[in-house]
C-alpha cells in the first residue's frame, strides 16, 4: 500500500523508529515545522480509509483519489487543499498516450500522494528534491512543486515523441510515394486531444500557486511554480502547433489523392486512345462491303497495319508530350 513515507524536518528527512506503515505512529513524531510525505500506488478502498482517518482527509477527495478518473482539479477543503494531477507516457510502437493519475493531500503538517498506472512514479522526484534542502524546507509546498514539475517534465517528453510522429507524417504526405496517412493522422490528433486533456486544466491550479492565491501554499515557491507554469504553456503551445500541422496535413493528404487521381484518370484516357483508334480503323477495314477499293490492293494490308500504328504513335508522342503518360 504505502510505497514511502518520510518525515522532514528543516529539509532534510528524519530517521524514525518505527514502521513506516504505522501511520499514527509517523503522526505523533511530527513536530513544529516538520511534516510528512506518505506516497501511496493504487490502494484499495479499506487501505485508502485507513489513510483517511489518520490525515483525516475529505470523504469526497477520498473518493475521487480511490476512482482515478477524475480531470486534472484543485479543491479547497477546511484545512487542506486536494490536487488532481493527470500523467502522461508515450508507447511509440503504437502512437499512443497513456495516462495514469497522481491525487494529492495536502495539509499543514503532511502530504499523502496517491498514484494510479504505471508511468510517472514518485521516486526520482522525492529522491531530487530531498537532494535541495532550501527547496524542501518549504514544506507540503514544495512537494506539490515536486509532484508537478514531475509530471510536467513528462508532459514534454510526450510533446517531444508527438512531434517527431508528425514530422514522420509531413514528410510521408509529402512524399513522392502513395502511402494512407490518414489513420495515422487520424490517431495522432487523438492522442493529442488526450494530452490536452492532461495540460489545460493544470494551468489555473498553477497560475493560483504561483501568485499565492491558494491557502496552505508558501508564498515563497511563488517563482518555483511559475517555472512549472512556464514548461506547462511550452507544452499547450506545442501541443496547438502540431495539432494545427496535422490538420494541414490532411488537407494536403487529400490534395495529393485528388491529384493522383486526376493523374490516373489522364493515363486511362490516354491508354482509351491507345486502343480506341485502332479499333476504329480495324472495324473500318472489317466490314469487307464490295466497293472498298482497299479489298483489291496488294498493300492495303500492311497499309492499315502501318495506319493503326502510325496513328497510334503520334496519339503516344501527344500524350507524353503533354504529361498524361
Amino acid at each position: 500500500m504505502i510505497v514511502d513515507n518520510a518525515l522532514y524536518r528543516d529539509g532534510v528527512r528524519v530517521p524514525v523508529d518505527c514502521d513506516i506503515a504505522d501511520l499514527a505512529a509517523m503522526r505523533e513524531r511530527i513536530g513544529p515545522g516538520d511534516f510528512v510525505w506518505a506516497g501511496l500506488h493504487e490502494p484499495t478502498a479499506d487501505e485508502l480509509d485507513e489513510v483517511a482517518a489518520a490525515f483525516g482527509l475529505h470523504p469526497l477527495a477520498v473518493e475521487d483519489a480511490l476512482n482515478a478518473h477524475q480531470r486534472p482539479k484543485l479543491e479547497l477543503y477546511d484545512d487542506s487543499l486536494f490536487l488532481i494531477l493527470k500523467t502522461l507516457w508515450y508507447v511509440d510502437e503504437n502512437d499512443a498516450v497513456e495516462t495514469g493519475e497522481i491525487s494529492l493531500f495536502v495539509g499543514n503538517d503532511f502530504v499523502v500522494s496517491v498514484r494510479h498506472g504505471s508511468g510517472s512514479g514518485l521516486r526520482d522526484a522525492r529522491l531530487g528534491l530531498e537532494q535541495r534542502q532550501k527547496v524542501l524546507a518549504h514544506g507540503p509546498s514544495a512537494v506539490v512543486y515536486a509532484v508537478c514539475d514531475e509530471v510536467v517534465d513528462h508532459y514534454e517528453e510526450v510533446a517531444a515523441s508527438l512531434t517527431e510522429d508528425v514530422d514522420e507524417v509531413e514528410e510521408s504526405v509529402f512524399s513522392t510515394e502513395r502511402t494512407k496517412d490518414a489513420e495515422r493522422i487520424y490517431v495522432l490528433k487523438r492522442e493529442l486531444a488526450e494530452v490536452r486533456r492532461a495540460v489545460l486544466p493544470l494551468r489555473d491550479p498553477i497560475s493560483r500557486f504561483s501568485d499565492a492565491r491558494v491557502r496552505g501554499i508558501d508564498p515563497n515557491s511563488g517563482p518555483y511554480f511559475r517555472d512549472v507554469g512556464d514548461h506547462l504553456s511550452r507544452v499547450s503551445d506545442t501541443i496547438d502547433s502540431l495539432d494545427l500541422l496535422l490538420s494541414s496535413a490532411f488537407d494536403a493528404h487529400l490534395a495529393q489523392i485528388s491529384v493522383q487521381q486526376n493523374d490516373d484518370m489522364r493515363k486511362i484516357s490516354a491508354g482509351a486512345a491507345l486502343v480506341v483508334v485502332p479499333t476504329l480503323i480495324a472495324g473500318v477495314y472489317g466490314m469487307n462491303f464490295d466497293h472498298m477499293p482497299e479489298l483489291g490492293w496488294t498493300f492495303g494490308y500492311p497499309f492499315a497495319l502501318a495506319l493503326m500504328f502510325g496513328c497510334s504513335g503520334v496519339l503516344w508522342w501527344w500524350f507524353k508530350r503533354s504529361g498524361w503518360l
